[in-house]
């Protein structure tokens, strides 16, 4: 996709976007020349971007793989975001080739790359809607002939909630997908802290203004609410290089925040 002479219908090559610019940075090629020179102006001021996108990855996986491992066989993934190996799916069929998986976002051209990825597969399905629908997705039939709300559920909002500013309107709709999860459901969150390095943030908050990657930094006591209705796994609500590592991360003057919860009966 870096051939940017060979563009899908419906993509606008003419200003960045946050999941090709994201996938550049992850080291991706389904991305455009003004994702590239976009993203290498952000890391020029914002140089732990690279290692934070790598380290909110890993996080992904290794929630993913909790959950597969406490029995979790379905899962939703909102916003997906452009597929990077592992995938959703199949970091949890390495633990059970039947969970399913439903994949969420609005970018057309995460659902061009999906689409292509999973047409032979009944088990997952990727879905092109805006989290500020969340109702409407939830009464999608495709999520429902896939997903059962009767059985435990493995929810993941992965580097996503800091793109609504405020509390609101993240909290409404986290409370939406909560009202439906079974006893036994997973919930995963992950989003850039303003518990970083105050000049680092700064720097960070200056370059993305007004711009695609214009973000809502939150400190740690203001996503905690975000999993009322859940108790948290250890290690709790953390830098998501310390949440159950499996390697040492390089150090970095910002941090993304990520956790996982269980909801009780």
């Amino acid at each position: 996709m870096s051939d940017d002479h060979s563009v899908p219908v419906g993509i606008d090559t003419t200003v960045p976007h946050p999941a090709r610019v994201y996938d550049y940075v992850l080291g991706g090629k389904n991305n455009y020349a003004v994702d590239r020179e976009y993203a290498d102006r952000l890391v020029a001021q914002i140089p732990d971007y690279p290692p934070l996108a790598r380290a909110n990855r890993l996080f992904l996986s290794r929630a993913v793989d909790f959950m597969a491992r406490s029995g979790i066989r379905q899962f939703i993934d909102l916003g997906t975001g452009i597929p990077t190996p592992p995938n959703v799916h199949e970091i949890a069929r390495g633990i059970d080739p039947a969970a399913r998986v439903v994949y969420v976002d609005n970018d057309p051209i995460v659902s061009v790359h999906n689409d292509a990825l999973l047409a032979t597969d009944d088990r997952v399905v990727s879905i092109r809607a805006d989290l500020r629908d969340a109702g409407d997705i939830l009464a999608l039939a495709e999520l429902n002939e896939l997903i059962d709300f009767d059985e435990p559920v493995g929810v993941l909002f992965v580097s996503v909630l800091q793109f609504f500013p405020g509390p609101e309107e993240p909290a409404r709709i986290v409370g939406l997908f909560r009202e439906r999860m079974a006893a036994g459901s997973h919930l995963a969150i992950s989003q850039p802290s303003a518990e970083g390095d105050p000049e680092a943030i700064a720097r960070a908050r200056a370059a993305m203004a007004g711009g695609p990657l214009t973000i809502d930094f939150r400190r740690h006591e203001e996503i905690l609410p975000f999993f009322d209705g859940f108790d948290l796994v250890e290690p709790g609500l953390v830098d998501v290089t310390r949440w159950r590592p499996r390697m040492d991360a390089p150090s970095t003057r910002m941090i993304v925040l990520g956790g996982v919860g269980r909801m009780s009966a």
